[in-house]
């Protein structure tokens, strides 16, 4: 979730962030709204704000004037760290924390109408980097934040050198506990109950070193016999020797010597019993890419299993027994040759194939006419060889068009690779390339592409991993965007039925999920998406129902997650008309809902408190029959005359209202008595006469004695 920061700053002050979701406008009023509170004028201004998350800044609009100054910071670090400034701080431009802690300035000396930024930031968590995938293994990841594992292992034949488990540590500045294992081949080995695997030789598919001794030894199960597969067999035309030995040990008989054999078998090797001996030996002068051998071990009565390399195929026997049938296809890219497509387990007394497996290979030319395919250099992954010319050609149909996906491109300087606008050479050309190049796309204006590669007679490229791989996809055509999806628990509208340069696709969500990313995408002018497909997700959280007037309200949390509660109190004066609480539940497909209407509070009616009566001697202000719940009656004496009482009286609320006290009495400030008084007073809605009498005679008698 986005949230904003809007600063037009002229008055200082700290802001602190603590909420990674949090969405807020952060805006620093006028000039004269800090003048108008402090009676001074404010000509230097300093705008900081704090952000306690791991953040992204994309920059949405900027506004500056001269000499006024931006600085974001970094205090993840013993010392702040600068990011950017004003002289970079241009639209589109995205400012990343590596740590939880940045801080923006914004300073400027003007009076009035500072200039103005607008900033969304999103925080996120800090990670590990990827770890490094380790030559001839592969690595998977449970998280890349802190606490997350890496796993390493090994291709078959090789064996991890190094710790298998990696954590990430430390969410502040993480790190991997340790470094990344290698995968070595081993220079010989004992493998007992061998059932599936492979021989390679130290460094393969680089080359090996010199002055080798290697010996493995194959045992299969009980009752088994072992069937080995030459993946590469490349050595050194000096003393480098392989032997296979139909035994246990270096003086068992050879089954194969590339001393002798100057072609390799293409359906394999078979032992005659459990074990098969191999023996590697390389001499101090030259080096080559070494062996690459396939063993499994079979049951008597059936065939061993087939094996083709860069392919797969199906049976209808995983046993392998007498009769099964074997069909091979090869993965995309590379074509089958030599050997046949199926192949049968025959002869119950000798079972074997009667066939040998075909053989995938990525070959010099070819035409392709499905809507994706892959086309590769000649024997990838092995090395191209020199002097070749090779021409594919890539059709679909008329009304489409085709996207290049370079993916790998690793040739020699002086060899080329030609991409043509068209069915054949004297097509424009889309590009020309040569040596080494990173991932790139190339999109074509017509329905055919001609890819050709020519590599100089003179070359020297060797190794694994050198020369191109290009995956191709049929895509509309291009003047016009590609289709965009429908997405999961929503739908879409376009703008125009063809999808143009200014089409905008707007997406919509089903009652009960909301929208996350951005609801409106534009074709633009290169014929890409202005942004990211947008997802539905289900709603968790209740809106915000909002204030009521007259009222505040009390909330059992800060978020509206489904069980929580909101209750309305009226101020004073008001009362409550509908439920008081509301609780937020869930309302299944349409999602959490408010179980009750948003209350009102309205004002509160009390019958009047009528006018007590003037008392003698005094006089009231804003004398009026009938006074309203709340309002209060003020009582003065005339001159020479004390008040004795309560000067005010207020009409206190009820059913019936009734004033707070007895009207007061006025009493001359000479005589020494007071005069009777008689009222009409309302005391609980009832009319009481009221006479007050101090006996005369009394005071008289008092006087005389």
């Amino acid at each position: 979730m986005w949230s904003l920061i809007h600063v037009r700053p002229v008055w200082s002050f700290l802001f602190f962030c603590f909420s990674f979701f949090s969405s807020f406008y952060l805006t620093c009023l006028l000039p004269l709204w800090y003048r108008d509170f402090t009676g001074q004028a404010w000509n230097h201004l300093l705008c900081p704000h704090v952000l306690q998350s791991y953040t992204g800044i994309p920059v949405v609009n900027v506004s500056l004037w001269e000499g006024e100054r931006v600085t974001f910071e970094d205090l993840g670090g013993g010392e702040p760290s600068v990011l950017a400034n004003e002289s970079i701080l241009l639209k589109g431009l995205v400012v990343r924390s590596w740590s939880n802690h940045i801080t923006i300035q914004f300073h400027s000396q003007r009076q009035t109408q500072p200039g103005s930024f607008l900033l969304r930031y999103q925080a996120f968590v800090l990670s590990c980097t990827f770890p490094q995938r380790p030559a001839c293994g592969d690595v998977s990841v449970s998280s890349l934040h802190s606490g997350g594992e890496a796993y390493f292992y090994c291709l078959t034949g090789y064996q991890l050198q190094g710790t298998n488990t990696l954590t990430c540590l430390n969410a502040s500045t993480p790190y991997w506990s340790g470094t990344e294992p290698q995968c070595h081949a081993a220079c010989g080995g004992i493998v007992r109950n061998a059932t599936v695997g492979r021989v390679v030789s130290p460094g393969f598919p680089g080359n090996y070193s010199n002055n080798l001794t290697c010996h493995w030894l194959l045992e299969a199960p009980e009752g088994q016999r072992v069937h080995v597969h030459f993946e590469k067999v490349a050595l050194a035309e000096d003393d480098d020797r392989l032997l296979i030995k139909n035994g246990n040990n270096i003086d068992s008989p050879p089954l194969y010597d590339s001393y002798e054999v100057e072609y390799l078998p293409n359906e394999g090797l078979v032992s005659t019993s459990r074990p098969l001996f191999i023996e590697l030996t390389t001499d101090g002068a030259g080096t080559s890419t070494g062996i690459a051998i396939r063993y499994q071990a079979f049951a008597v009565g059936h065939c061993y299993e087939p094996f083709v390399k860069y392919g797969n195929f199906t049976s209808n026997d995983g046993t392998w027994a007498v009769g099964t049938v074997v069909e091979f296809t090869c993965d995309p890219g590379y074509t089958l040759e030599q050997g046949s497509v199926i192949i049968e387990c025959m002869d119950h007394n000798n079972p074997q194939w009667n066939e040998t497996e075909p053989a995938c290979r990525a070959v010099c030319s070819g035409e392709m006419t499905d809507s994706a395919g892959v086309v590769l250099s000649p024997n990838w992954p092995e090395a191209y060889d020199s002097g070749q010319d090779c021409i594919w050609g890539i059709h679909v149909e008329e009304d489409r068009r085709i996207m290049l996906d370079i993916q790998v491109l690793n040739i020699g300087k002086n060899d080329l690779l030609t991409f043509y606008d068209g069915d054949d050479l004297t097509a424009k050309v889309l590009g020309q390339y040569g040596g080494s190049r990173p991932h790139f796309k190339i999109y074509t204006s017509m329905a055919d592409v001609t890819i050709q590669f020519q590599s100089d007679p003179a070359t020297n490229i060797y190794g694994y991993g050198n020369g191109f791989v290009v995956h191709f996809f049929e895509v509309p055509r291009n003047d016009t965007c590609p289709e965009l999806p429908e997405i999961t628990n929503g739908w879409k509208s376009t703008s125009h039925p063809e999808l143009v340069h200014g089409t905008v696709v707007t997406y919509q969500c089903y009652p009960g999920f909301q929208l996350v990313g951005t609801e409106l995408l534009m074709c633009q002018w290169d014929l890409t998406w202005s942004g990211d497909l947008p997802s539905c997700e289900r709603v968790l959280l209740c809106a915000d129902p909002g204030a009521v007037e007259h009222s505040h309200r009390v909330m059992s949390g800060q978020r509206f997650t489904v069980g929580s509660t909101i209750q309305y109190i009226c101020n004073k004066g008001y009362t409550l008309s509908g439920n008081s609480l509301l609780s937020c539940y869930n309302h299944g497909s349409s999602g959490p809902k408010w179980s009750e209407r948003l209350p009102k509070c309205v004002s509160v009616t009390y019958e009047p408190c009528r006018n007590p009566g003037t008392p003698s001697y005094s006089t009231q202000i804003s004398e009026k029959p009938l006074y309203q719940a709340g309002e209060t009656l003020r009582f003065s004496c005339l001159r020479g005359h004390e008040l004795l009482g309560e000067p005010v009286l207020r009409c206190v609320p009820g059913h019936p209202s009734q004033w707070s006290s007895l009207p007061p009495v006025c009493r001359g400030m000479n005589c020494g008595h007071v005069l009777p008084f008689v009222a009409d007073y309302s005391m609980e809605g009832a009319n009481i006469a009221l006479t007050v009498f101090i006996p005369v005679a009394l005071i008289m008698y008092a006087y005389f004695i």
